[in-house]
């Protein structure tokens, strides 16, 4: 799932430059979408990409576009950049092109655990307007598709998961869920923020949706998740017990220089 991952190196720093953010805790200033951050290098690249969490800028080494990026900046505009191309289409476009990716995303974790011919077919679909031209992704219904997608992936994880609770769009936020065996528990738009899931087992559980900003994952097993996400693991806290799925990576900032969790 590689062509599902950011490449920021074939981007056009879309995500800095396409995107609104708000100064909170999250990014030290405000920024209009179709704005370059301040931080953006001539070259696309971020001039404090190492130190965005010290600079003030956390949400951005949370954010990922799923290779919507460069699918928009290579291929949609064909390399041309928006300092001299089609500017405030490109930007309309990213977005759009940012969600039909994070479809496939799930989409591709759904054959991976559970093979099945209709999942082959709607990732087929997906990706073939993610090829096409600018007119053409300003005028996807994107939530008839997300629609379709959740139904497969609903049927997915009930074919995966034994019965078990259903916190489904529950408020937890700080809950205190540590060591509970949570295994096939659907998580599904649960508010898991800032909760408390030290040494969980989160086994087979359905994280789709679920937002895990500041939640506690030291220690707990979610090596076998379904539908957990890189964003979402990088807005929680863990340290180097914490399993996590073979396809998403620890990150860097879980933990300081004097190995304390942060």
């Amino acid at each position: 799932m590689e062509e599902l991952k950011g490449d920021c190196a074939n981007c056009f720093g879309l995500c800095c430059v396409a995107l609104p953010f708000a100064k909170s805790a999250d990014f030290a200033a405000t920024k209009d979408a179709g704005t370059p951050c301040r931080n953006l290098l001539a070259d696309h690249r971020c001039g404090i990409h190492d130190r965005l969490r010290d600079k003030g800028y956390p949400g951005c080494t949370v954010y990922d576009c799923f290779g919507a990026g460069q699918r928009v900046s290579q291929t949609v505009f064909r390399g041309n950049d928006w300092r001299t191309g089609e500017r405030q289409k490109m930007f309309a476009v990213f977005p759009v092109a940012r969600q039909l990716h994070e479809l496939l995303w799930y989409l591709a974790e759904a054959r991976r655990l559970d093979p099945h011919h209709d999942l082959g077919e709607a990732y087929a679909e997906v990706e073939r307007h993610t090829f096409a031209d600018p007119d053409h992704l300003l005028a996807v219904d994107v939530a008839e598709i997300r629609a379709k997608v959740n139904v497969l992936l609903l049927r997915t994880s009930e074919r995966l998961r034994a019965s078990a609770k259903s916190y489904r769009s529950a408020d937890l936020i700080g809950a205190r869920l540590r060591n509970r065996n949570l295994s096939n528990a659907d998580f599904r738009g649960a508010y898991l923020i800032g909760a408390d899931l030290t040494n969980a087992d989160l086994s087979r559980a359905d994280m789709i949706g679920a937002d895990l900003r500041g939640a506690d994952l030291s220690g707990a097993d979610l090596s076998t998740c379904l539908f957990l996400t890189q964003p979402q693991v990088n807005a929680a806290r863990g340290n180097a017990r914490t399993k996590l799925p073979a396809a998403l990576t620890r990150p860097s900032h879980w933990h300081t220089g004097t190995g304390k969790r942060r």
